[in-house]
């Protein structure tokens, strides 16, 4: 593991407590798999990821423990623990040291236009970076968002099928809540993205009421006329506000 990630994860906003439990959680995976950098370059990270799935239909029918880790507890939850350890240490390895061709978060590539330059990445890495203040000044008061409204991940982002879902909330009636922030104008795919979130967890977590709210600078018109057909999902703009202080 490289000695990187552990900065990598205090500049995602992670708390000490959630970075340890990362770290440990990653390691406990290494020390029964081997090294996760070595098995993700030599194509072994599928493989993995679907030795430490266990779904809620894999509880009810009551499947054994599909993997080498030997864990205490509930065995759902903690093999969640590992398999997210493991995706987000790859997160890590394309995120951090972005460059063109390279993939970006969550396995997609990122492709630059015909004659553009490396300005694409840094562009790339200012986005990054404003999702990831987005996300912590959330973190600090969620209930500016949406009255009532309460975290549930323990600080760490949830990782599902699909990817990671920024933050896992409850909003006032105690239904679970997808808030997927977002820098900049957001496309139609950020409804996709959100929806599948909703769909894993509705699998997972064998739930039924979930929403989803988008947080944005703005939307395009299919976006919004997407959203309006679909009740579970709430669009949000915000706005970035400077102060100043003398030096």
């Amino acid at each position: 593991m490289r000695d990187d990630y552990r900065r990598w994860l205090a500049d995602q906003g992670y708390t000490e407590k959630t970075i340890s439990s990362r770290i440990s959680d990653a390691q406990k995976v290494e020390r029964l798999y081997g090294a996760l950098d070595d098995l993700i370059s030599a194509g072994g990270y599928d493989a993995l990821i679907e030795e430490l799935s266990y779904s809620t239909e894999d509880e009810r029918r009551g499947r054994a423990n599909p993997c080498r880790i030997q864990t205490d507890g509930h065995l759902r939850t903690n093999l969640a623990s590992y398999k997210g350890a493991a995706a987000l240490y790859r997160r890590f390895l394309t995120e951090a040291d972005l460059a063109p061709g390279n993939p970006v978060g969550g396995g997609k590539p990122l492709v630059l236009p015909e004659g553009a330059t490396g300005d694409a990445v840094s562009v790339e890495k200012q986005r990054l970076s404003l999702e990831r203040d987005m996300q912590a000044a959330l973190r600090r008061d969620i209930a500016q968002l949406e009255p009532g409204l309460r975290i549930i991940d323990d600080g760490a982002e949830r990782y599902v099928t699909t990817g990671f879902i920024n933050m896992l909330c409850k909003d006032a009636q105690d239904r679970v809540v997808v808030v997927e922030p977002k820098a900049g104008k957001a496309d139609p795919r950020v409804i996709s993205q959100t929806l599948g979130y909703i769909g894993d967890l509705m699998d997972e977590d064998a739930v039924r009421d979930v929403r989803g709210i988008i947080v944005a600078h703005d939307f395009d018109q299919r976006t919004r006329s997407a959203a309006r057909a679909v009740a579970s999902l709430t669009l949000y703009t915000y706005e970035v506000a400077f102060t100043f202080q003398p030096v």
